[in-house]
């Protein structure tokens, strides 16, 4: 179901701002329910709050080890996700919780993990590195920890362009070596997949998927993937990403690709680079967090002291619309400049028509537009 197109709201906007930082940090927060929300910290602990009460925290869950970052909520199992610079995911029994906290045990484990995020139906996880690897848990069930080994491994691979799906001659993917946690003897090898991983667009529960992502400019270069975020249908992937040497930086829009295989040798390749554009490369070393407007049409994405709104096409299209054959530039519909700072944050408002962006310095800036 198509939603109306955006762009006539986003011709004019009125700012407001605060400059006013804030004593403690909690960088992310996650509704539950109606009134219950969980929010995670750089002190490595996650909390759990209730709205009729915000003088104090329900609980505080302890078992990560370094900065938590991320925080995924599974609406069927009422399970809470969340990793950390740790490298750690970890699931939470919230139908438990008492006040000495809630169940938990790790899911998963990778080193240089950056963010993790859920599908919207949770049927898939993924998982940026700052190696420049993209993991993908397919067919997820988060009722069973994944130790090392014990998941079916889908051969890592680039991601596809035209060139992979028009080309016969080539003689199959290039092999990465893995993030995950392995042995020493070298990169993932075959007989860590399973006979069932093999078969043509089949897969079994939580088989796991390795790519490095197609980024322009990057083909013979490493590239740090500094943002995650999903298209709100569960459409498309949204990445940020950096150069090893953070001389170059990109915003790059991936399309889900289901179904066969585009080589046998491949059991999948699930994303398909559709969209991307150079980003203004400054605040080197910082991560930039951007994000989708709740309808899907549109990018806000920090751009220098400011942030830019990309679309698809010049008319704000669903990306269905405008998938092309060949990687294409995402247009720039508006700049907004209000900060004296580098921009590392941007977000959407779920429920009114505005936006968000908070710089380095600590100014927050709201936008809406003028009718």
């Amino acid at each position: 179901e198509k939603t109306p197109p955006t762009k006539k709201l986003l011709l004019c906007f009125c700012r407001f701002t605060s400059t006013k930082e804030p004593q403690c940090f909690s960088p992310i927060f996650r509704f539950l329910d109606n009134r219950l929300f969980a929010t995670c910290s750089d002190d490595t602990t996650i909390a759990l709050w209730d709205l009729r009460k915000l003088n104090t925290k329900v609980c505080t869950l302890h078992g990560h080890t370094s900065w938590v970052k991320n925080i995924e909520y599974d609406t069927n199992t009422r399970l809470l996700v969340t990793s950390g610079f740790d490298g750690n995911v970890i699931i939470w029994d919230t139908n438990r919780c008492t006040e000495e906290g809630c169940p938990h045990k790790k899911f998963f484990h990778t080193r240089f993990l950056m963010r993790m995020r859920l599908t919207p139906d949770c049927s898939k996880m993924l998982i940026s590195t700052s190696s420049g690897y993209l993991l993908i848990l397919h067919d997820l069930d988060l009722n069973k920890s994944l130790e090392v080994g014990s998941y079916p491994i889908l051969r890592a691979r680039r991601t596809t362009s035209s060139s992979d799906i028009t080309s016969s001659g080539s003689s199959g993917p290039r092999a990465v070596s893995s993030p995950c946690h392995q042995n020493d003897s070298g990169p993932l090898s075959e007989k860590h997949m399973s006979r069932s991983s093999q078969r043509e667009g089949g897969s079994p529960r939580n088989s796991l998927e390795v790519l490095t992502p197609e980024v322009p400019g990057e083909r013979d270069r490493g590239n740090c993937i500094t943002s995650l975020q999903l298209h709100p249908k569960g459409w498309a992937t949204l990445l940020r990403c950096s150069s090893n040497t953070d001389d170059q930086e990109w915003t790059c829009v991936y399309e889900f690709q289901e179904g066969a295989p585009v080589r046998p040798v491949s059991p999948r390749c699930s994303l398909r680079l559709t969209h991307c554009i150079e980003e203004a490369n400054v605040g080197r070393g910082y991560i930039k967090e951007l994000c989708f407007s709740p309808d899907g049409r549109m990018i806000s994405s920090p751009h220098g002291f400011g942030i830019r709104l990309l679309g698809f096409d010049a008319h704000c299209s669903e990306l269905v619309d405008c998938l092309p054959k060949e990687a294409s530039p995402l247009k720039e519909i508006r700049s907004l400049y209000s900060h004296n700072d580098v921009v590392l944050t941007t977000k959407f408002s779920p429920t009114h028509c505005q936006i968000a962006s908070g710089c380095l310095s600590g100014r927050v800036s709201l936008y809406q537009p003028k009718f």
